[in-house]
């Protein structure tokens, strides 16, 4: 199976230290019958939300990996008594080996340094890009855009969460109850690793 993992480390980790994080993570991988497809370190970044711990940023390490759904445990186990994880999340991308190389390909995000950008950027070259939040639609915005909400990627979902960082209703959004629960999975999900505020329209910088 084909996994993606965000890993937050606390801000004043060393270089060496983070290396031995991404090092941690592929020997799991390893143990388990899988190796890492994909590491991008994508830096410091400045939380949506003070953390519970008082943190403010956090250093961001996303990898790309297949293995055994037991290295997901042993991994888990290996971030809860490791000091310098401050928060993880992992999600599952296919059940399917031979996808590694179409997952791989299609990963992009705007918070990364070498795979900067996203699924909305042809979009946001058209006349359109500002219409999505408020015009009427007969159609699904993202399915007539064929795109799907990405924890990773809030240029998919951001138009979708007001101010008092509520997540605006299908019936007001205009999007299908399908594509809202997406919407909603990948704000909560992006909420838990820091990188959308519970409490207002914020994003992590």
């Amino acid at each position: 199976m084909i996994y993606e993992l965000a890993l937050v480390a606390r801000p004043e980790a060393t270089e060496e230290q983070l290396t031995s994080l991404k090092d941690m993570v592929a020997a799991v991988a390893k143990d388990f019958d899988g190796e890492v497809l994909l590491t991008d370190d994508w830096g410091k970044k400045t939380f949506a939300q003070l953390a519970k711990n008082g943190s403010r940023t956090g250093h961001y390490i996303y990898f790309i990996y297949k293995a055994n759904n037991e290295a997901n445990t042993e991994l888990a186990r290996r971030f809860k008594i490791n000091e310098l994880v401050h928060k993880s999340l992992t999600v599952k991308l296919s059940d399917k080996d031979a996808e590694a190389e179409a997952v791989v390909k299609a990963y992009k995000c705007p918070y990364s340094k070498s795979h900067a950008g996203s699924q909305t950027d042809e979009l946001d070259k058209g006349a359109d890009k500002d219409k999505r939040k408020f015009a009427k639609r007969k159609a699904c915005w993202f399915k007539a855009n064929n795109i799907t909400a990405d924890w990773k990627d809030p240029k998919t979902y951001n138009w979708l969460i007001n101010e008092f960082g509520k997540i605006s209703p299908a019936r007001v959004s205009g999007i299908s109850r399908k594509h809202h629960r997406f919407a909603e999975t990948a704000i909560k999900r992006a909420r838990n690793i820091g990188l959308v505020s519970h409490l207002a329209g914020r994003f992590a910088e």
